[in-house]
Parts: C-alpha cells; structure tokens; sequence
C-alpha cells in the first residue's frame, strides 16, 4: 500500500496495490470478528439482567436468606458488641450482643453445665461438634457368652493407664497408684488386666513370632568375650536344650547379640539368674537416635529409673521363670517415672527399633522370641496371681491400701475385699478352668472366692442388704452401706460367669447368689435414675447426702452393662432404662 498526501492534513490522493476487487480477506475476518464480539457482549448483558432479576426480584424472599431463626424467633444479623454476662450476682465473664441474642464463651459453658465441644474440620470446612457427653455406649453383638470376650474388654489397654506404675516382671500384672503412689497389686485392676488379653487374643489376628535364640534349631550369633563363656546344653530337668552363659563382674563385658530389629517389640522367654545377673535390652529411637537401655535384674524393686537406664526386677529366686515383656510399655512406664509429664514420652513404636541384647552375670535362657503379641500368656500371668494370692481362709483378694470413700462413710482398713474384685476374678478364673481344658486350680480358687458373698461388709465380707431385704454385693464395703452400681453389676457377671462354666455340681451357690443379685437389681435399679443422670452410688439414701452423680464415663457403663444383662435376661426394665439413660446422653430426652 502507497499512501501519498498533498496539501496540509488533507487526503488528496492514494493508490492501493491489490489485484483484488473484494477487500482482504484479513480486513474481513477483522469486521466479522467485531461483530461477533459486540453481539456476544450484547447477548452476555441481556443474559445478566435476566439472571439479576431472576435472583433479586423478590425483595422480600432475598431478606428471608438474609435473616436467620434462632429458638423459633428470627433475627436480623448485626455487628457484634462486647458484652458483659453476670452469672448468678457471682462473678461476670466477657460475652457478645448481636441484635437481642447474647452470646456467652464455650468455655464457661463447658465448665458450668458439663458439656462437651471442639472445632473440627471436615473436606476443608470448619465447624464446632457439641456433645452433652464424653463417653460412648458399647452395644453387644451377639448373646454374653462367658468363654468369650469379657464385655467390651477388647476395647481397652490396661497398661498405658496412668494409675498403672509399671508391669510387675516378677507378677507379669500390673502395679496400681490409684490410692497409694508407692504402688501395690490391685485385684481389680489385674483382673481386668488379664480379660482384655483374654478378650484380644479371641479378636485379634494370630499373632506372628520370631524365635531368637533356642539353644537348639534357632542358635543366634551372640558376640562372646575372652573373659566371658556362652554353651548350649541338655537342661536335665525339662530335657530340652538351654543357653548358659557367664561373664566378668566388668560391666563392659558382656555378651552380646547385636540386632536390628523394628518389626516386634513384646519379649518372651524362660530365664534363670544368679546372683548380680542381668538380660538388658536397648532400644533406639531412630529419629534423634537417642539410646534406651532396659533392664531385668535380680531384684524385688519393680522399677527404677537412672538417666537413660530403666531397671525392672525379676525376683531374687534363683529357678527358671518366664517372662512376657512388652518391651514399648516397659520403656514408656520408665521414661515416665521421673518426669510426670507423661506427654513427651510417649514414642510411637514405629519410631523405634531393638539394636542389643546383652547378658550379664551368670544364668541361662531359653526360647528367647519376639513377638507381636502374647495375650494369652498375659491372661494366664493374671489367672496365676489369683491362684497365688488368695486368702484361702477368707477366699478373698486383700486390697492393701486405705480407702476413704466420702464423708459419711467409715474409712476402710487395708485388708478390705471388694466384689467388683471377687467378680472380676471369678470372670478370669472361669475363663482359665475353660480355656485350660479344665484345670481344677483354677475353679478350686474361682469356688474359694464366692466366700466373700456370704458374709455381711460389716464382718470383713461384701454382702449388704439393702431395707433389710434386698442382699447386694459391695464394691466398697463401707459403714454405712454405699450400693454402688457398676462394681454391682461387675460382681453379677463374674458370678454368671462362674455359674455357667462351672462343671455339675459346682454351680449352685453361684447361681444362688446371681439370682439374688439379680433380683434385687431390678428393685433398686430406679434408684439410679436422677432425671438427666445416673447416680454413681445410693449416698444419698444412705447417708443422706446430695446425689454422687456419675461422670459420663460411668454412665456409659451403667448403659452399657445393662444392654450386656438383657442379653443374658430378657427383663423389659433393663432395655426400657438403657434407652431412657441414653436419652440424658444427648439431651434429646432430659426433662425441660
């Protein structure tokens, strides 16, 4: 194109070099394009005015979206103001005011009415989850069975409790601090010990093993020193093979096993020390590779503590014992011995591997084993110490420590008996005659402990009677009598328990004694019922003190045991009040 102009700004003359008449093709496209665009713009206008009027066109409809019903009222939303809320012409707490709606902080409500809430996200969204409750209920599935799962017992972890000291390794059960921070061997606690590893072993997956060291078929590559000896030979007295060993009172010379093992952590074995001995395990966190070193010592002491070193005594008795260890709970119950803040000790065992095992002294061993768990042999250390540490006198399980229930309540004397503990054994020993294929020791001792049952609380026994009529088996025997539900109910399983198992000719006196309790269940039951809550106990009736409301986990229980006992019994009552007592869990039922 030549453009070419005379005169001032005027165009006088142009020539376009085209062979073309038509315009261009490109000019073309260009004026078809803008038009295009400028009926897209007019069409995407007209679609919007539409879409406006569509959605704002009811004036009074948009105002309803805007607005929001709370308590059937409805409110229209404005700027928040600080407020202050006076409670009860006691104390004030900061609040919000929107319109005529006060808003008081989660946090005093949590405290004052006992309620429960926390923010949780869900796909991204935030939102706050209320809850009248902290506890679940646990439904049965099937019909109680007493050679099966304890009640819900699969569903607990007896060791990690914070009341549990340690795991004795002279008992294989564990230590309770729940009244006396020195420790001492707590039948309850024991026996539930052993019903969850009962209860494990028939709901979890078999559990996979790797032998260490056998003396026989399995002969590990111990790393021995010049001043030590390690031989493998005949044991006379089992007939199998053991390993031996001995070494210098220098404590670097030990013999050594060097491992590097992350897979299982629960140690099982048969072991003899003499003397000074020692089996160590160390430990390694294979983060910071921090160093941990566990070890089972001749000694009475059930653990103590220095630096990284965490000893745990095995009893100064020169015989073959074994022993199962849960090696993660073992170090975890350690670290928490000097430092009470139990949060920072608490290393996944995924975090951890096993790296030595070194022996000291002079002793022997046999099938060493790791594994991933041990429930059975655990149930049966529970099952042993009943047998071991019964009263055959009394046919009791001592609990050797105070306790002062309340005030109203005589103190009981170390010594006392409690039926939630006698029916917690009767439940572990019932279980070990059956699982045992009818070993009479322990229905012998299960038979001894209904002796506690006959006798009054007021002469050493659990039997109270409540308006002189109805007998019921005290978990805490105290003066005057405290009819606490839940170790009640506790008593009647193990009773039931024992009732079913036991061969015949055996099972009278505990079906005796479960049909009275039963019966006098179903007299009392409505007592418990305080309109929005459970009571824990009858102080009130008894003592005539304010109600001891359940927590909510105790609740639960209530429920929970209820549900189990109308499966056993099909009693209306215990169904109709499981439901009701559900309904205070979340409101939906309490009184208004």
């Amino acid at each position: 194109m030549n453009i070419q102009q005379k005169g001032s700004g005027s165009l006088q003359s142009h020539k376009i070099y085209h062979t073309c008449k038509d315009p261009p093709l490109f000019f073309v496209m260009m004026r078809l394009n803008v038009k295009v665009a400028l009926l897209f713009l007019l069409s995407i206008g007209i679609l919007t005015l539409v879409m406006l009027y569509s959605f704002c066109g009811d004036t009074n409809k948009d105002w309803q979206r805007l607005k929001y019903n709370l308590n059937d009222k409805a409110f229209d939303l404005q700027v928040a103001e600080e407020i202050d809320c006076d409670i009860n012409g006691e104390k004030e707490i900061p609040c919000r005011k929107e319109g005529d709606e006060v808003y008081i902080p989660f946090s005093f409500i949590h405290k004052y009415f006992e309620v429960y809430g926390k923010l949780a996200t869900y796909d991204g969204v935030e939102k706050f989850e209320w809850s009248h409750s902290y506890s679940r209920v646990n439904y049965p599935k099937a019909k109680y069975d007493p050679r099966g799962v304890f009640t819900y017992f699969e569903n607990y972890n007896v060791e990690v409790r914070e009341r549990v000291k340690c795991i004795s390794a002279i008992e294989g059960v564990p230590i309770s601090t729940q009244w006396e921070s020195q420790g001492y061997y707590y039948p309850t606690q024991i026996a539930q010990f052993g019903l969850t590893h009962y209860s494990k072993n028939l709901t979890e997956p078999e559990p996979t093993r790797k032998t260490i060291e056998d003396a026989d078929k399995e002969r590990a590559m111990w790393f021995v020193p010049s001043s030590a000896k390690l031989e493998r030979i005949p044991n006379s007295g089992l007939g199998n093979m053991i390993l031996k060993f001995y070494t210098s009172e220098n404590y670097l010379d030990g013999i050594q096993l060097k491992m590097d093992h992350v897979l299982y952590f629960v140690m099982s074995l048969n072991i003899m020390l003499n003397g000074n001995s020692s089996l160590s395990v160390t430990l390694q966190n294979r983060e910071n590779r921090d160093i941990y070193n566990l070890h089972y010592i001749t000694s009475d002491i059930w653990i103590t503590v220095q630096d990284s070193n965490i000893y745990h005594g095995i009893g100064v008795a020169q015989e073959w014992k074994k022993i199962t260890r849960d090696l993660i709970i073992d170090l975890h119950k350690g670290l928490n011995y000097l430092d009470k803040d139990k949060s920072k000790h608490k290393i996944p065992r995924s975090k951890l591997k096993l790296i030595n095992i070194t022996l000291r002294g002079t002793g022997a061993i046999d099938n060493l084993t790791l594994s991933s768990s041990e429930h059975i042999q655990q149930f049966y250390d529970a099952a042993e110490w009943f047998v071991r540490h019964q009263d055959n006198n009394t046919g009791g399980w001592p609990i050797p420590v105070k306790r002062k229930l309340a005030s109203g309540f005589h103190d009981l004397k170390p010594g006392w008996y409690s039926s939630m503990s006698q029916g917690h054994a009767l439940s572990v020993l019932s279980r070990a005659y059956h699982h045992s294929g009818g070993n009479l020791k322990y229905l012998t001792a299960a038979l001894n402990g209904l002796k506690p049952f006959r006798i009054p609380s007021s002469k050493g026994g659990v039997l109270a009677t409540f308006l002189n009529k109805y007998h019921w088996y005290e978990e805490y025997p105290t003066q005057p009598a405290s009819f606490v539900l839940n170790g009640f109910i506790y008593s009647l399983l193990g009773l039931y328990d024992l009732m079913i198992i036991a061969p015949p000719g055996h099972a009278q006196e505990a079906e005796f004694l479960f049909n009275e309790g039963m019966i006098s269940l179903k007299k009392l039951l409505m007592l418990f019922d305080m309109g929005s809550v459970t009571s824990y106990d009858l102080r009130h009736f008894t003592v005539g003190i304010a109600p001891n409301l359940a927590r909510w986990d105790y609740h639960a229980t209530h429920i929970s045991q209820l549900l189990l006992l109308s499966t056993i019994e099909d009693e209306p009552l215990f169904k109709v009040t499981a439901e009701r007592w559900i309904g205070y869990m979340t409101a939906a039922k309490r009184p208004s």
